[in-house]
């Protein structure tokens, strides 16, 4: 794997695009949302914005070339997603959920599955979503144990020509769109085959608004991401075709690993993004702010040094994070294993970084009224999504470092 990573003139202009859009569009959502009360109303507040990005082809830039779109491969979603989630992590969120709902489909569905459930997200106009539906309430973390474990509860059966699908799941992004009709596609996990193994009894069926059967039953109230909606919701009796099978019939867990896989290391890159927008904040207070001193903090032995101490971990999950995405996009050996260090680090970073910046700051960074706060609470999520930290990611490292034959220095491409 090669050391250097360098962006094209491409990705350069991506980036300027990106940046622009942020500063032109996405600074403009706090403002919008910040006096709104309940879940629900703040995130439709939000699709404003979201149909904007849209309409810009933010979505399109996410979807890879092969699939009608024009992203080129991972360090392209990274650029995006870190230029994004430094300005808005809740619109940025609604995105990036819904391209994960989306994976599937782009790493394991057929030419005509892909042709028939993508033409939504390529067109420049509306506000589609799709939705990734794998947890289920009671936590999935052991979603691949064999009996007695539960595993995925939510069960899908065949009658005739389609699959009737029954269960719950929850922290799923969006899953009823924006009017409660359903997302335009989501990718559900589900037990096709309980006398199965696990590895060989999960499917990921493809659900296509609109479909009956959507129970609506909780929104999140969570910490951070407070104008991001997600949800617990019911299906019952919800009907799919019976080719609606992503990956084929058994090899949902494969599918589901693989998304994750790909998610992981672009998680690290929103660590990234939002330990940059607090860095930024805590460098120019330290710049300017005496706090009844005779100079600026900035020229306190203690205040410099928690700054390079922050700003040397922002560039560590920076660049662990792109090495990363360029071994998945090489498919390189040690690919998975940087995704899963990129996931852990970035996000572990986020949290240590705020909190330090905080304490550079003083007492007024407890307050709302300046930004630090609320980044905190938005950086909480970080090492608990996509694959919490304790109970799915150091638990892949694990098992990889169980394997026989295993090789500590492919991560990096060595021998």
């Amino acid at each position: 794997m090669s050391i250097e990573i360098t962006l094209t003139p491409a990705q350069k202009s991506l980036q300027r695009e990106t940046r622009e859009f942020a500063r032109d569009v996405l600074t403009k959502v706090a403002g919008a949302t910040r006096d709104i009360v309940g879940p629900e109303a703040r995130a439709m507040a939000t699709k404003p914005f979201y149909e904007q990005l849209i309409a810009a082809g933010f979505m399109r830039k996410c979807i890879p070339v092969e699939a009608g779109g024009e992203c080129t491969g991972m360090i392209d979603a990274a650029v995006l997603c870190e230029e994004f989630y430094s300005v808005d992590v809740n619109v940025t969120t609604t995105l990036i959920g819904s391209v994960l709902g989306l994976y599937p489909v782009l790493l394991a569905g057929t030419p005509g599955q892909i042709a028939e459930f993508m033409p939504p997200f390529l067109a420049k106009k509306g506000a589609p979503l799709a939705t990734f539906c794998s947890s289920e309430p009671g936590g999935s973390a052991n979603s691949g144990a064999p009996a007695p474990a539960e595993g995925v509860r939510t069960q899908a059966k065949l009658d005739g020509g389609h699959w009737v699908i029954n269960g719950r799941k929850q922290w799923v992004p969006t899953p009823l769109g924006w009017d409660g009709k359903g997302a335009d596609l989501l990718t559900v996990v589900c037990r096709t085959d309980p006398d199965a193994a696990p590895e060989h009894g999960v499917s990921i069926l493809a659900v296509q608004r609109p479909t009956p059967g959507l129970v609506f039953e909780h929104a999140h109230d969570g910490l951070g991401n407070r104008s991001h909606l997600s949800t617990r919701f019911r299906l019952d009796n919800v009907r799919v075709p019976v080719g609606n099978v992503l990956g084929g019939v058994g090899n949902g867990l494969k599918v589901a690993e693989a998304s994750f896989t790909a998610t992981a290391a672009l998680v690290g890159v929103l660590g990234v993004g939002i330990m940059r927008a607090a860095f930024d904040f805590a460098l120019k207070f330290a710049k300017t702010e005496k706090r009844g001193g005779a100079v600026p903090i900035i020229e306190h032995q203690a205040v410099g040094y928690a700054l390079a101490d922050a700003k040397t971990l922002i560039e560590a999950s920076r660049y662990l994070s792109w090495a990363a995405c360029k071994a998945l996009d090489d498919k390189a050996p040690g690919a998975a294993e940087l995704a899963f260090h990129a996931k852990i680090y970035g996000s572990e970073c986020a949290v240590k970084v705020i909190t330090s910046l905080m304490m550079v700051v003083g007492i007024d960074s407890y307050d709302h009224e300046l930004p630090l706060a609320g980044l905190l609470q938005d950086a909480m999520v970080l090492p608990l999504f996509d694959g919490g930290n304790m109970g799915v990611r150091r638990r892949q490292l694990h098992s990889l470092m169980k394997t026989e034959g295993y090789d500590p220095l492919t991560a990096w491409g060595g021998a």
